[in-house]
């Protein structure tokens, strides 16, 4: 429907553009832009979210004390929040968790259902336990692990044909920060995954600079949707097309309390995945920063 509309308003612009008829590069994008702003009340809306990563912190005792808190907390009902405690606490947490907006996450699995894997886990034995997500690519298991883009795009589909739903986590390093390369980073994270899912209904991206991650130094609200944007406009040039508006693209890295509410206006910054504040209580306060 979208697309339609779209063709529909490109012809009237161009209509109404004598300038565009001989409809060069510059005209074209010049009315491409006019129609994405006409089509803007048409956009997807896509659900705020906020992922709380315990990482490997974290006991019975502290993550009894947070679902706890989340138990009892009046949490905003349009906001779906999903958090990943160490693999040990899964089934506790399931166990235990009773808000319908808030669900629980692994922190990694395996792209095999079974077999001679030592301390590996499989997304059979998560839906055993009634756990729907998985956290895939994290800037951890990318560095410590040295697991490759081919190897977390595997982990990827597995899981989602598994019947799980992807956290897929991209973002580059200070480097290459620095040498000017994000977009090129995140769209290499990126593209491994597009050439293997053609279906992202259960995928969703968090960028998470890895100069960011636990270091107190956070990408400003204006970069994130900056680099936000770029990412959807590359999701869209690629095979999975149209679905890049209904994807979203959580920001990671040393989000808290105070700094969360600083990205409530900005239009591709669908949510936080978020790692130490996930322990404290300060946590809730993020999942209500859109309020």
């Amino acid at each position: 429907m979208v697309r339609s509309a779209f063709n529909f308003m490109q012809s009237i612009a161009l209509h109404l553009d004598p300038n565009a008829n001989d409809f060069s590069s510059s005209n074209k994008n010049i009315v491409t832009n006019n129609c994405i702003n006409l089509l803007h009340p048409f956009k997807q809306a896509r659900t705020f979210f906020v992922g709380g990563n315990f990482k490997m912190n974290g006991s019975k005792a502290s993550i009894q004390k947070i679902v706890e808190d989340l138990n009892a907390a009046d949490l905003p009902s349009n906001v779906e929040v999903v958090i990943a405690p160490p693999a040990p606490y899964l089934a506790w947490a399931v166990e235990h968790n009773k808000k319908s907006t808030v669900s629980i996450s692994a922190q990694n699995c395996f792209d095999k259902s079974s077999g001679a894997y030592t301390g590996e886990i499989s997304p059979e034995s998560l839906k055993d336990l009634s756990v729907p997500w998985v956290i895939l690519g994290h800037s951890e298991r990318r560095t410590i692990f040295k697991e490759t883009d081919e190897l977390i795009a595997s982990k990827t589909k597995f899981a989602l044909d598994s019947g799980l739903k992807v956290i897929l986590c991209i973002g580059e390093t200070y480097e290459e920060k620095q040498a000017g390369e994000t977009l090129n980073v995140c769209k290499r994270q990126l593209q491994a995954a597009v050439d293997v899912v053609s279906d992202w209904t259960n995928v969703v991206v968090a960028y998470e600079p890895v100069w960011a991650i636990g270091t107190g130094l956070a990408a400003t609200a204006e970069d994130a949707q900056a680099i936000h944007k770029e990412i959807r406009d590359f999701l869209a040039t690629t095979a999975i097309g149209s679905q890049a508006e209904g994807v979203r693209i959580l920001y990671g890295g040393s989000v808290n309390g105070k700094n969360a509410v600083d990205f409530k206006d900005k239009a591709d910054v669908d949510g936080f995945l978020v790692g130490g504040a996930s322990l404290k209580p300060e946590f809730i306060n993020i999942i209500k920063s859109r309020e």
